[in-house]
């Protein structure tokens, strides 16, 4: 660290208190040090709303790219590994501004409003079905049975992926995420046969579009690449990502926004009393426990945030859950008020990099929330595993439920 940090205060995000909640540690961070230093990740945390904005708005401070953390293993190790980080240094959002930009762009001619609402109907049609295969039994497992299965059967759909594949989609998807966590040699050796495997299953799907273009998004893909827009390779890496991230992103969100009206009585009955503030509620479940508790960014040069001189080619953890409970923008920042107006978070990025399927994400959970307190009115709550993912993150393997 430098010398202008060493007066900044140190954090554990790793201790029994952070793990079992995050929330008042956060609380008193923010109080105490809105900047500060995570020891063991030799990185600094923001938690002020204001910080979190400057940073995510700061062309300079560019996001992480998870690549970098496998420099941590052994050169043998790495060596080992060297197919997944080609891979993810493809990604978008991994790569340069420019390249990132290209592919931005290019997306952008499929993730259009239009094209997001005309998926209701189908995401409607996908929501009941899954919901057929339970009601029968008058219970589920709510991240098996639905929270996972409808985002991942749409952006399969999107891909042009057949129907019988899908259950391995997920399958990879959760290797994969071992990428977005602080993961063992082990863990990512596994990830990595994931990531191959499917980026050898995309290379069929590509091919088979080229000799017959769809309306789906591998074919937008395949005229780019025609027009010299893209690469295969950048083709394959990239349909990689969007399986993962427009399935997992999704299902976290529906897992933890149900999870969250559970937990708030009041609120979910006036949900059910009001199903048109479906789209608030949907709003305050990502304020609350969005699917990014934490972003990452890199600095290229030193700059100066709250009165600090920070340095360059330093890593700086966005605590997204902090900055979106800071009483200064959020009045009683802990409470669940589906009706909150306005609200102001930032679970999906700001700017260059702002998540591309946000759009979608809000359109399939406000259709299966719906849905769902429509066709179960009675839901209740049996057991919910929740299992800590640091630094302050966490994941929700379980929610049953019965009707």
């Amino acid at each position: 660290m430098t010398d202008s940090a060493v007066a900044l205060k140190s954090y554990d995000l790793f201790s029994p208190e952070a793990l079992a909640d995050p929330t008042p540690l956060l609380h008193r961070i923010r109080a105490e040090s809105p900047v500060s230093v995570i020891p063991q990740l030799d990185s600094y945390l923001l938690t002020r709303h204001a910080d979190i904005l400057a940073v995510l708005k700061d062309r300079t401070l560019v996001p992480a790219n998870m690549a970098q953390s496998l420099s941590q293993f052994s050169p043998e190790e790495q060596e080992e590994l060297l197919p997944l980080r080609t891979s993810i240094e493809l990604w978008m959002g991994h790569t340069n501004e420019t390249d990132h930009v290209r592919f931005q762009q290019l997306l952008k001619r499929y993730f259009t409003p239009a094209t997001v609402n005309g998926l209701r109907p189908r995401i409607r049609e996908l929501t009941h079905e899954l919901l057929d295969a339970v009601a029968e039994q008058g219970r589920m497992e709510v991240v098996a049975d639905l929270a996972y299965p409808l985002p991942a059967n749409v952006i399969a759909e999107m891909l042009g992926m057949p129907t019988e594949h899908r259950e391995q989609l997920q399958a990879w998807s959760r290797d994969i995420l071992a990428v977005f966590q602080i993961a063992d040699a082990d863990r990512l050796r596994q990830s990595q046969r994931s990531v191959l495997e499917m980026q050898e299953y995309v290379r069929g799907l590509v091919r088979q579009h080229r000799e017959e273009p769809r309306e789906d998004l591998i074919s937008v893909f395949v005229a780019a690449e025609r027009e010299g827009v893209v690469t295969e390779d950048e083709i394959v890496a990239n349909c990689v990502l969007l399986l993962f991230a427009g399935h997992e992103t999704t299902a976290t969100l529906i897992a933890n926004g149900l999870k969250l009206l559970f937990d708030n009585p009041d609120q979910f009955a006036k949900l059910k009393a009001d199903p048109s503030l479906t789209p608030n509620a949907v709003e305050e479940m990502l304020r609350c426990d969005g699917p990014a508790s934490m972003i990452v960014r890199q600095s290229t040069e030193p700059f100066e945030l709250g009165g600090v001189e920070l340095p360059a080619n330093k890593r700086f953890y966005l605590a997204m859950m902090a900055g979106n409970r800071d009483p200064e923008v959020f009045p009683d920042p802990d409470r669940f008020d589906i009706a909150r107006k306005p609200n102001r978070h930032t679970a999906f990025g700001l700017g260059a990099f702002y998540c591309l399927g946000a759009a979608l994400a809000r359109t399939e959970a406000d259709e299966c929330f719906r849905i769902l307190l429509e066709r179960c009115p009675d839901l209740r709550l049996e057991s919910a595993n929740v299992v800590p993912s640091p630094p302050l993150n966490h994941r929700l393997e379980s929610l049953e439920v019965t009707f």
